[in-house]
């Protein structure tokens, strides 16, 4: 099966799931259960002390939008602002939990290489206040766990290693295929989750990473069958209701100040402003064009032709 998606790239289809109802896993139950929808591309749901946010763009792999990252962004409020909520638990509707930013979206609302002349300084203004939203996660005094199914590739991982905790499943991937062109990491999680010489590793490459690999370097902290996913991590999620939450707060907000005085905050910035140049070099710019052009899948598969990877695999 090819993974053509930034968005990054993609040509696969899924089904869709019933308008306003989500499929949760309880134990060995399989509840539906009714949902608040955010928006018709996000939905919330609460169960016990477990508030659920999914990507709901299963036909489109969960690929980020404006209305998605906003609908992320005023779920995680939601739950933040409910006493009866003790975790949270970050996922994408269908097999994949999201290919990275919907690069029609993207490209629609921003400039082309044969639009006006670049302006660097509304362009970090525009990715910043995306980096705002995804760190809400982090910001967030209740746990977030991130379930990892099937692909999560370039910007959906600027937004899924803002979690506290990321639980995958045996067959899924996860890598930023950007590296390679158009892009740098923006909320830059990378380093301070695997440190230096992974970080070297996949970001140099853009090389996704299997479960296996994933669980060895300590990006995440738990794999599970594909079909024990859902239901282990909400299993997980309830456990944290056994703990005071001013416990909870207390101690995310100290190991993340940890890390902050390692000077996270300055690395985003650096990466989102980074992030610009790299979507306005000559061969950023010629490769974008191509892809407005509609020929995404031709230089998808080339950007990954030496590596064998995303846009090459299984062609």
């Amino acid at each position: 099966m090819s993974i053509l998606y930034e968005s990054e790239c993609i040509a696969m289809v899924e089904t869709a799931t019933q308008p306003g109802v989500v499929r949760l896993l309880y134990g060995n139950q399989d509840a539906a259960q009714e949902v608040s929808p955010v928006s018709k591309q996000v939905l919330y749901s609460e169960n016990e002390s477990v508030a659920t946010v999914t990507i709901n763009r299963p036909e489109r792999l969960n690929t980020l939008t404006g209305e998605v990252i906003d609908g992320v962004a005023a779920s995680i409020d939601r739950a933040t602002e409910n006493d009866g909520i003790s975790a949270v638990v970050l996922r994408g509707e269908g097999k994949n939990v999201s290919a990275g930013y919907d690069l029609d979206a993207f490209l629609e609302n921003n400039e082309s290489a044969d639009s006006e002349i670049w302006d660097p300084v509304e362009d970090y203004r525009s990715m910043s206040a995306n980096v705002g939203k995804f760190m809400k996660i982090w910001e967030c005094p209740k746990p977030v766990i991130a379930e990892i199914s099937g692909w999560a590739i370039g910007g959906a991982t600027d937004l899924l290693l803002c979690a506290d905790l990321m639980f995958m499943a045996s067959d899924a991937h996860i890598g930023y295929a950007p590296s390679r062109i158009y892009g740098t990491p923006t909320t830059m999680l990378w380093v301070y989750r695997v440190g230096l010489e992974h970080a070297k590793q996949f970001l140099l490459t853009g090389r996704p990473i299997d479960a296996e690999t994933a669980f060895r370097i300590g990006l995440v902290s738990e794999v599970f069958e594909t079909d024990e996913l859902s239901a282990a991590t909400q299993r997980e999620a309830r456990r944290f209701a056994n703990i005071p939450s001013n416990q909870l707060a207390l101690n995310k907000l100290l190991i993340n100040q940890a890390f902050e005085n390692m000077g996270l905050r300055t690395s985003q910035m650096l990466g989102t402003f980074f992030d610009g140049i790299a979507r306005h070099t000559p061969e950023a710019q010629r490769w974008a064009d191509d892809v407005a052009g509609g020929k995404l899948r031709n230089v998808i598969k080339e950007r990954d032709r030496p590596w064998g990877d995303y846009g090459q695999s299984g062609s």
